[in-house]
């Protein structure tokens, strides 16, 4: 007989069901393996999702709320560290993709050998992927058509090769779209409609996504932009082998006498506390929380953290920064009331070239400076109150556009996570720690990247320019990447090249935590098709 507090033991133990954990559940469970997903945050349904700026973007509706769940920064260890929202991702059912503009390309070949391509860069800690571009392209692939991604196969000049096309052709072109082409057309760089995770025309049984410039930030109340709460988790579900629960706190990993995970135990939203056995266990946490759990997880085996023999357990974090340069146009571009504010995008400054004088580059895309209302929306050293305030509202809103930048910030051994000396979140535990001090490099690749933005704005005509560099490397993309990293080397790496533990053999890790670089673009779509890669070697092995 099992017992309330420990229910019946099953297969898999998924822990997130963000963009990660929910597309390894979907895959495992299509399989027949009986998945237990364990999820911090609720399971809300769309009917919950609103265009409210106030309590979306103002307060914590979507973000966690920092009296419950803080973290802390500094510069470096010598530092004092201070509480930080720092890199906020949603917490609930469907993870950061419940928000989400939903960019997503594809990383190129290069971008899994830029040790090689680069070299050594002093003060970094550069490492090459284990696996390459054509292993990973297939799964791309499966995740763009299981979403329905719009987008327009060989548009970007720059991407790798393919192995078929897009299910859906782009979405509509915006004003700023149209604007960017211009501009990027009259420099004569390439331009490409941003591949996106929504629907151009209905596919697979699902309608084409109501456009609206409630987006990014934004729950999705029509339930048609593709996203994990949409597509994987409804997939999961209707497999009948996944037992998801939300409001399921995990505070750690425990292990048997062999070293191998035993249990996860976590706390509902009553506070009662289970232990949840299986056979293997799959963190999706995120790249921040991830760590920290492992690093909660300590034991006579590992007393550094679970799997931390290497103390690399939380080393060599990335998290992109975003950054733009702002421009103002005569003629009203009226962006905002085409829907969603990204749809264009270049690579053209994104390869790693030697003449520029630093590593790597980014991707740049056409953005809004705060749409779709005037509440959120300023120009750069603009007052944010006041008459002034008032007029450049109405003068300038439905003129500016921004042509913004995905930094490539570059991995640092001592740019880590670990556990706050000090402060603790509601449930009583140590809080995740980030230290994190640019490199030399990120500072000089943003100034260039925002300076190709703005040349972008003046090739369309902009009449004013400001751009805004980045001082230091503040989290705000939500991406995380690279406290885990995967490699063969198990000196070198916590996970091998299928994301499975050197050191304990029934644990896995697909969130971004396995990335040895964070790559110049954006990250989830990599993720989910590295998740979707690790559950069906689980599967073959399994049936072996």
């Amino acid at each position: 007989m099992v017992s309330r507090n420990k229910p019946t033991r099953t297969d898999v133990v998924v822990i997130g069901a963000g963009a990660s954990g929910a597309a390894a559940a979907k895959v495992l469970c299509e399989a027949g393996v009986r998945v237990v997903a364990l999820e911090k945050g609720p399971w809300r349904q769309k009917e919950s999702f609103s265009g409210d700026e106030l309590a979306n973007i103002n307060r914590y509706n979507l973000w966690p709320d920092p009296m419950l769940n803080p973290r802390t920064w500094r510069e470096s260890a010598a530092d004092e560290a201070r509480v930080d929202l720092f890199c906020p991702v949603p917490q609930m059912v469907g993870g950061g993709t419940v928000h989400w503009q939903g960019w997503l390309p594809r990383f190129t070949p290069n971008d899994f050998r830029l040790r090689t391509v680069a070299g050594d860069l002093p003060g970094a800690s550069l490492a090459d992927w284990p696996i390459t571009y054509d292993e990973l392209e297939p799964y791309y692939q499966k995740v763009e058509w299981a979403f329905g991604v719009s987008g327009e196969a060989g548009a970007n000049r720059y991407e790798g090769p393919r192995s078929g096309g897009y299910p859906c052709p782009p979405m509509p072109m915006s004003r700023y779209a149209q604007k960017f082409h211009e501009g990027c057309s009259a420099l004569g760089w390439n331009a490409f409609p941003t591949p996106q995770a929504a629907l151009s025309r209905p596919f697979n049984g699902r309608r084409a996504t109501v456009v609206s410039a409630f987006a990014q930030q934004h729950g999705d109340p029509t339930g048609t932009r593709s996203s994990a709460l949409n597509v994987f988790v409804p997939d999961a579900v209707a497999t009948g082998h996944y037992d998801l629960r939300p409001d399921s706190y995990v505070r750690e990993l425990v292990l048997d006498g062999a070293g191998r995970i035993r249990a996860a135990v976590y706390e509902d939203a009553d506070g009662e506390v289970f232990e949840q056995a299986a056979d293997l266990f799959i963190l999706a946490c995120g790249a921040v929380e991830t760590a920290r759990l492992m690093l909660l997880s300590r034991s006579g085996r590992f007393p550094n953290g679970l799997a931390n023999g290497s103390d690399l357990v939380g080393r060599n974090v990335t998290f992109h920064e975003y950054s733009a340069a702002v421009g103002t146009y005569e003629d009203p571009v009226y962006a905002w009331a085409g829907g969603g504010y990204v749809s264009a995008s270049t690579f053209e400054h994104y390869e790693h070239d030697d003449a520029r004088g630093f590593v790597s580059g980014g991707h740049i895309a056409v953005a809004g400076v705060g749409i779709p209302l005037p509440i959120n929306w300023r120009l750069p050293g603009a007052p944010s109150w006041g008459a002034e305030a008032k007029r450049i509202d109405r003068e300038e809103f439905s003129h500016s556009l921004a042509i913004a930048m995905v930094l490539h910030d570059m991995p640092q051994h001592d740019n880590r996570i670990d556990l706050d000396d000090e402060v603790r979140d509601a449930w009583g535990l140590p809080v995740a720690r980030v230290t994190l001090k640019p490199h030399a490099n990120d500072l000089a690749q943003g100034r260039y990247l925002i300076d190709r933005g703005a040349d972008i704005l003046q090739a369309s005509g902009a009449k004013s320019i400001t751009k805004v560099y980045a001082d230091r490397v503040t989290g705000n993309c939500s991406h995380q990447h690279g406290t885990a990293r995967m490699g063969d080397d198990p000196s070198l790496s916590v996970l091998n090249r299928w994301c499975r533990a050197h050191e304990v053999d029934n644990l896995y890790v697909v969130d971004g935590s396995p990335f040895p670089t964070g790559t110049g673009a954006n990250p989830t779509l990599t993720i989910m098709a590295n998740a979707w890669r690790v559950a069906e070697k689980i599967i073959a092995e399994r049936g072996r």
